[in-house]
């Protein structure tokens, strides 16, 4: 019973999130608001919306070639086409429920390429792996080009404030972080424990994807990816006036936002267009353009994954029929 309740709130909850935050933040608009945030809809420049999403199909393509470097050698080489299909199919998935894209991806790679399910897994697992270090990298380089914001909250506008900032976060971060791992690997606490082994297993990804045989390939695509899913967003702010001339700080800083509330809920439905919103708010730009920027960002990634996804879905089986 206590399992089953845990499952339906592992699904129910992040939706639920989702849709009270869309209603919080919605209840909160004013008559004029809502009239601004229309005019910025109806304003904007889709042709930017489209190329990104161009970019978006990109890093799909380049994330589903990259998974071949990972297959090669164990011995399979999947169709470029059943790749695709399944990473599409994976993030479709993702927005019902969290995660169980990964597993329905293992599935139909199985299922159509007569890969085990345990070798597709691991080398999903060791995809996200360097994922998130990519992730990580860039709040890295966020929070680097944000000095200059906290220095003038922390230290009052002091000229020197950025540069005190800088030095702590390319010195004293790398002593803490270290410090703090064989803190961990010291610990006994349960809780210490499942950090430490998350943490061992990104060193653990490293070092793999470091002795692999295509291992530049693979670094390449996995930057390429990552490359592309920035431009994404940049890309959109030319769709709106107001968002035209942000400065690479705050398109980087915004992304990265963005990025963390994908993990708060299914494809960010709530989060992604509040936690964006008040990003570019920090940035001088007016609530309800950095509003309108989040919810047409957050829409055209959501349409794309739901039509390519859904589309992936149904010509999987007369894609393979055919071939068989």
């Amino acid at each position: 019973m206590i399992k089953k309740l845990k499952k339906i709130s592992f699904i129910t909850l992040p939706i639920a999130l989702g849709v009270f935050l869309i209603w919080y933040s919605v209840s909160k608009f004013t008559p004029s608001d809502i009239q601004s945030i229309k005019t910025s809809f109806a304003t904007a420049n889709y042709w930017w919306v489209v190329l990104s999403l161009f970019f978006g199909v990109l890093s799909h393509l380049s994330r589903a070639y990259r998974w071949q470097f990972l297959l090669e050698p164990l011995g399979y080489r999947p169709r470029f086409a059943n790749s695709v299909m399944t990473v599409l199919i994976a993030y479709l998935l993702n927005l019902l429920i969290p995660r169980s894209g990964e597993i329905a991806r293992a599935v139909s790679i199985k299922k159509y390429e007569k890969i085990p399910f345990e070798t597709a897994i691991g080398t999903i697992v060791a995809e996200r792996v360097a994922d998130v270090i990519m992730l990580l990298s860039i709040t890295g380089i966020a929070f680097f080009l944000q000095t200059e914001l906290l220095g003038s909250y922390l230290f009052k506008e002091n000229e020197e404030s950025s540069i005190y900032l800088k030095i702590t976060f390319l010195v004293l971060f790398p002593l803490l972080g270290i410090v703090t791992y064989y803190f961990l690997k010291k610990s006994r606490n349960p809780f210490i424990q499942k950090i430490f082994k998350f943490i061992k297993g990104l060193i653990d990804g490293v070092k793999s994807i470091i002795t692999m045989k295509k291992k530049w390939a693979f670094i390449f695509h996995t930057v390429f990816i990552w490359f592309m899913y920035v431009l994404m967003f940049y890309t959109v702010t030319f769709a709106l006036p107001e968002t035209t001339n942000l400065p690479f700080a705050a398109i980087i800083v915004a992304f990265v936002v963005g990025g963390f509330s994908m993990a708060l809920t299914n494809g960010g439905l709530g989060t992604y267009p509040v936690f964006v919103a008040s990003a570019l708010i920090l940035y001088h730009i007016d609530d309800n353009p950095a509003r309108a920027f989040g919810w047409i960002m957050w829409t055209a990634q959501t349409l794309m994954v739901i039509i390519f996804g859904g589309l992936s879905f149904l010509l999987i089986p007369i894609y393979n029929r055919k071939r068989h």
